[in-house]
């Protein structure tokens, strides 16, 4: 198992792998052959960057089933998901903003996020698992308000993508069994959400597989899994903490 972080480090940015408090630096690519370098530089003097810079972020509705049981929704009969911009990407310890041009409800999801190692399309559930790199957390920030303002069209691309709403990171960790996982949110101290990834509908290599029969997927992109029960509106000045054990923890203020 590793954790791999990117980082800005005296002007120059960089990827290695997490050990304790500090970086091994690497060279190449993440996803192809890294090669330690023999440097290695502390966690405390780096900038976090996202972890990877995906082409696209594919992010779930309605994928947990008890989520699903309190909003009285039925499972789908395949995955609803929209995309995020790339605009909205935003690092572990970065500020998410107020937008300027709304001032409804603004709401934190915590949620697993699957991130892909090579460039995959149509791809079968049993060759998925061999197109995921690792996992990393997401925080899935929603203008609530926004999705169905109009009655005649649902704004999700609208509502999930203003600046900073696509937090994710720190790390990438790989060789986890996403099963095992349990989601956490903690809003200001106080616990949220504490979900288990196990009670998914379209489990990680299913929607790897499911998705690539719609788009290819690069390597670096991020498919979000959805949320469970326990979402909630933040107000400014909020500490937002997403934790997922063997993962990390991914922590931002909303200001």
């Amino acid at each position: 198992m590793a954790h791999w972080i990117r980082f800005e480090h005296q002007g120059r940015t960089g990827f290695g792998a997490v050990e304790n408090d500090n970086i091994r630096i690497h060279s190449g690519d993440m996803f192809a052959g890294a090669q330690a370098t023999g440097a290695t530089v502390s966690l405390a003097a780096v900038k976090v960057l996202t972890p990877t810079q995906p082409t696209k972020m594919v992010a779930l509705w309605n994928n947990f089933r008890a989520l699903a049981a309190k909003l009285g929704n039925p499972s789908p009969p395949e995955p609803l998901y929209f995309l995020k911009g790339n605009n909205s990407f935003l690092a572990h310890g970065e500020t998410i903003r107020v937008p300027a041009a709304y001032s409804g409800k603004v709401v934190y999801e915590g949620e697993l996020g699957i991130v892909i190692g090579k460039r995959c399309s149509a791809v079968s559930e049993a060759q998925a698992p061999g197109c995921i790199f690792g996992y990393t957390c997401i925080n899935d920030v929603t203008a609530a308000e926004i999705i169905n303002k109009d009655a005649t069209f649902g704004q999700w691309v609208r509502a999930k993508s203003f600046d900073t709403f696509g937090v994710f990171g720190p790390v990438v960790a790989t060789g986890l069994d996403p099963a095992k996982l349990t989601v956490k949110t903690i809003l200001n101290d106080q616990e949220r959400q504490n979900y288990p990834v196990a009670d998914m509908i379209f489990p990680p290599a299913r929607l790897v597989s499911l998705i690539s029969q719609d788009m290819t997927l690069e390597p670096g992109d991020v498919i979000a899994c959805g949320t469970s029960v326990g979402v909630g509106s933040m107000k400014p000045g909020s500490s937002i903490s997403i934790v997922i054990d063997g993962i990390g923890t991914l922590s931002n203020r909303y200001e």
